[in-house]
């Protein structure tokens, strides 16, 4: 495995660790003070950091730092987590997810923005309130330190805008501690000798334990060899600390979490005089903490030594030289080393918090494709092969006959095992919609709160990674055009905070997704007006409110009085339109004024194969999907009934449905054939409602692999996809949802009009 590769797993961990660190800023934001669910959120921060500094990603590192600096103030109940905290946080996570990605796409971040949150948490860990940051954003935050006597002087601010943090073990002096209630530990940390080469910090490790409470701490030189001896990558010191705090023995081992399998760790309860007396037996060595420890430059640089003894002094001093070069020596080993070693560890740490969860392995999608493609092959060949053994078998009884209902159970199985391994939630699609609510709620200084339900609801890859624009719009347009301001709400009599809600789930082999909003609805007076103002239709059209309310579906459509970064070109909902129908699904609206609007997008499962009954129509041979279909039956002409000059009604047990002819519907034929004559299949639109779609025969059930037209020919108004059958003749799909439409008196066109949207 080359570097290039250990690096794409490094930010594929990071991806996981982003979407837990929001779904979990998200539960927080929703009320819940779970201590596990503040635990999950510190982990992902604190992984992310880790990995980052294997490769050297400083920013990404920096700003981590800080943030989990504050998450740790409220992991410790330092910080209350109310709704300003953690509207900081969760600006703090986008840019965390900014600077992820600018590591590994190399674009860059809004530094102003970074620095303004740096200072932001800085004052949260600090103590102080959201208010008084935005108040006085020139006040210098203290900073956060852990609980010692003194430290070294701050490093000024870099380029950057972040600041390393002074810290320190002990106080350097001789005094002795001043006497604790709480309870002390007596803790032995001796790391392997691969502790290093796994990307672990014995220096960052100590510091992580000096939050906890009062520290002391003796380094155990004995094992070091002499300097043609050493290993850069290997551990020879090992640490004898005592531990004054009221955390807890579970405190102090989730510090070593990371590293508890290379190291050797002892904790146990000890007398506070028990540990004074344990810390004179080896001499104190104080360690000064700096992030710039790491730099080459810091390996110069001299380390004070305690008072009390000078032959203590100069051993100290020795050996703390020694520990700032090895720190300094590891810095300049081989990166792709150091690298490897270090994603290799976060890879392992990763899998082992998964293994609760079930073993997973990564599989690069293109492969899974190609496994798709095939698949695909096997299908038409099966068909193929059955196709040809029926037209050159008549017995039906054959041991080859029996073989293809076997090989075809087997097709069967193979493909649905398939299309397991390439489904996937649409969570990650949802938690990137938590970020746009919040960036356009605060260019339009709205309050909003986006309400997700249904996330693990999964469907094909391919079709979730063509939803993310399509549900960007929509929700730009819910948040900018559909909620109004918290000043109308409360004229309204609404609450001020606008809700947008969006739901998955699966209906009929299909899978619907909602995005619905409390807001002030569609004002169909306006969008009539706009729209003919902009010669979109005739002045004198008489409309009904469906009609009116699809109009946003048109191109260079839009209601904004002036164009803005948010909306104002007419360019966006026609997109969404495009983007669904590509897919093979539809979008539909319903809209209430001043109570709101919902959006409805159905879309398939998958656009590799589908279930489908096979139709003949005006000498045509098509394809129904089986989910559409309810039921089948042979009409009667006692059950035919006229309905108006050209409409026809089936009874069906004591309910009349229209009778819709495919043929006329799509100009097969010229005029209504005779419904006695042929078969009706009774189907359930999304649109709502039923109709009797009738053909001229069945000839048979059967799985077909999906072919795009639109890729490989062009729409085709009232066609989905097509396919290929068993004896290679091509097959249409219908789109059942355009035929019903067009049965409303909805013209089927190619080019966008007032009768096709919706």
């Amino acid at each position: 495995m080359d570097m290039n590769e250990i690096k794409e797993i490094f930010f594929q961990e990071c991806e996981e660790q982003l979407a837990e660190l929001e779904s979990g800023l998200l539960k927080m934001n929703d009320g819940d003070r779970d201590p596990e669910t503040v635990n999950a959120v510190f982990r992902a921060v604190h992984s992310i950091k880790g990995g980052a500094g294997a490769f050297g990603l400083d920013d990404l590192v920096a700003f981590a730092h800080v943030f989990e600096t504050t998450l740790d103030c409220v992991r410790s109940n330092k910080l209350e987590p109310t709704q300003d905290v953690l509207k900081v946080m969760l600006k703090s996570a986008d840019v965390l997810a900014d600077l992820t990605n600018a590591a590994r796409d190399g674009g860059s971040v809004d530094e102003s923005r970074s620095r303004g949150l740096v200072k932001e948490l800085e004052a949260l860990a600090n103590g102080e309130l959201p208010s008084a940051v935005a108040e006085a954003p020139a006040a210098k935050p203290a900073p956060v330190a852990a609980p010692v006597a003194a430290a070294p002087a701050a490093k000024p601010t870099d380029e950057s805008g972040f600041q390393p943090i002074p810290f320190s073990f002990d106080d350097f002096g001789d005094e002795e501690a001043p006497a604790s209630e709480a309870p002390s530990y007596k803790i032995t940390f001796k790391p392997r000798s691969d502790l290093y080469s796994k990307g672990n910090d014995a220096t960052l490790l100590l510091r992580d334990l000096s939050r906890l409470g009062e520290m002391r701490v003796n380094c155990n030189a004995d094992a070091l060899p002499g300097l043609d001896e050493i290993d850069p990558e290997a551990a020879y010191f090992h640490w004898n600390i005592t531990l004054t705090t009221d955390k807890g023995e579970d405190a102090i081992r989730s510090v070593f979490e990371f590293a508890e399998w290379d190291c050797e760790l002892e904790v146990a309860a000890a007398e506070a005089e028990a540990g004074a007396s344990a810390a004179e037996e080896l001499p104190m060595i104080p360690v000064p903490f700096d992030l710039s420890i790491l730099d080459d430059s810091a390996a110069e640089a001299p380390v004070e030594a305690p008072k009390a003894d000078a032959a203590a002094a100069v051993a100290a001093a020795e050996t703390a030289s020694n520990v700032a070069q090895m720190a300094a020596a590891a810095a300049r080993v081989e990166k792709k080393e150091t690298a490897a070693s270090a994603a290799a560890a976060a890879q392992n740490n990763a899998a082992a918090a998964a293994a609760s969860a079930g073993q997973t392995i990564r599989v690069d999608l293109d492969r899974v494709d190609r496994l798709i493609n095939l698949v695909g092959e096997l299908v038409i060949n099966q068909a193929m092969l059955s196709q040809s053994v029926i037209e050159n078998d008549t017995t039906g009884t054959s041991s080859i006959n029996m073989g293809l209902e076997e090989l075809q159970q087997l097709t069967r199985e193979i493909q649905d095992s398939v299309m397991a391994i390439r489904a996937q939630p649409v969570k990650p699609v949802f938690q990137r919609m938590s970020r746009i609510v919040r960036e356009i709620a605060d260019m339009t200084g709205k309050s909003i709160r986006l309400i997700t339900e249904g996330e693990n609801t999964e469907v094909d890859k391919t079709v979730i990674d063509k939803l993310a624009e399509p549900l960007t719009h929509m929700i730009r347009n819910a948040v900018d055009h559909g909620i109004e301001t918290p000043e109308k709400r409360a004229a309204n009599g609404k609450n001020t905070e606008g809700t947008v809600r969006l739901t998955a789930k699966h209906r009929s082999g299909r899978i619907l997704i909602e995005l619905a909003d409390d807001g002030a609805g569609i004002n169909r007076e306006k969008v009539k007006q706009k729209a003919i103002a902009n010669e979109l239709i005739p002045a004198d059209a008489n409309l009904t409110d469906e009609e009116i309310d699809n109009l946003i579906f048109l191109p260079g459509f839009s209601t904004a009085d002036k164009i803005s970064d948010i909306s104002g070109r007419g360019v966006g909902m026609d997109v969404v339109k495009r983007s669904i129908q590509a897919l093979g699904g539809r979008i539909n609206i319903t809209s209430r004024p001043g109570q709101g609007s919902v959006f409805t997008m159905s879309l398939p499962l998958t656009l590799a194969v589908l279930d489908g009954m096979v139709v003949t129509v005006a000498g045509q041979t098509l394809v129904v999907p089986l989910t559409a279909i309810v039921e089948t039956l042979q009409p009667e002409a006692s059950a035919i009934h006229s309905f108006g000059a050209s409409h026809r009604l089936i009874s069906i047990r004591n309910s009349f449905c229209p009778l819709v002819d495919v043929g006329r519907i799509l100009n097969f034929r010229a005029t209504q054939a005779n419904p006695v004559e042929g078969v009706a299949l009774l189907v359930e639109s999304e649109g709502g409602g039923q109709r009797a779609l009738m053909v001229d025969a069945i000839q048979g059930q059967r799985q077909v692999v999906i072919k795009s037209l639109e890729a490989n020919y062009t729409h085709v108004p009232g066609i989905a996809a097509a396919t290929i059958l068993g004896d290679g003749r091509v097959a249409l799909i219908l789109d059942v949802d355009a035929v019903v439409g067009a049965s409303r008196g909805q013209a089927l066109r190619q080019e966008v009009s007032l009768a096709a949207v919706g």
